[in-house]
């Protein structure tokens, strides 16, 4: 396979590495990682034995801009966490399984790559003061059309989507394009850091 980024490193290898950073050291968030765990569009865990809670330093301090602008703007909620890096193996193990099935246009092509796979992408959404997801008219990993961000205005004024689900997702919006992050047409749970194909040209892919 060939792998266009300018370097590449194991994700055994990630920890003590200079380019990246652990959730753990972002302040003001809370993570599930959902690819951790069964409860994601595949139906099971695909990263143990991997630690892939894991952003490009860069991505960590974009994510430490968004954090303190929800802080600012509602001190009640936080950024919930739910994917972060995703290493090469595991996009390719996506792609693989959903060969033949209408969601393969929802995953990036190996070859070319996920940007998550360069620990320049998030999956996330946010959650109140006690802990509960804010209701964004879908459930993370949603493959429909009411997931899409480009079919707002219709959804909501076919009445598939409230007003106040459609703010939800505005407010993590603005918290993520206001620190650099670029949301995409299919999915409103997902954030790039950048443009992609910088990423894919400058940044180091893990495996």
């Amino acid at each position: 396979m060939t792998i266009a980024s300018a370097s590449t490193l194991p994700c055994e290898a990630i920890d003590g590495h200079a380019a990246f950073r652990h959730l753990n050291s972002i302040a003001g968030i809370a993570v599930d990682l959902r690819y951790a765990t069964p409860d994601n569009f595949v139906g099971r865990d695909l990263y143990s034995p991997l630690d892939c809670a894991w952003l490009h330093r860069d991505a960590a301090a974009a994510l430490e801009q968004a954090v303190a602008w929800l802080a600012h703007q509602r001190p009640d909620f936080r950024l919930l966490i739910l994917d972060a890096l995703r290493p090469q193996r595991v996009q390719e193990q996506l792609w693989q399984t959903l060969q033949g099935t209408d969601l393969l246009g929802y995953i990036a092509e190996p070859v070319r790559g996920s940007i998550h796979s360069f620990g320049m992408a998030l999956d996330l959404t946010i959650i109140d003061g006690a802990g509960r997801e804010l209701d964004m008219g879908t459930a993370f990993d949603d493959l429909s059309e009411r997931s899409q961000p480009a079919l707002e205005t219709v959804l909501l004024e076919r009445g598939e989507l409230t007003r106040a689900q459609c703010d939800n997702r505005h407010l993590l919006r603005n918290a993520m394009l206001l620190a650099g992050f670029y949301g995409i047409s299919s999915e409103w749970w997902h954030f790039d850091c950048g443009d992609r194909q910088h990423v894919r040209r400058t940044y180091t892919r893990v495996l």
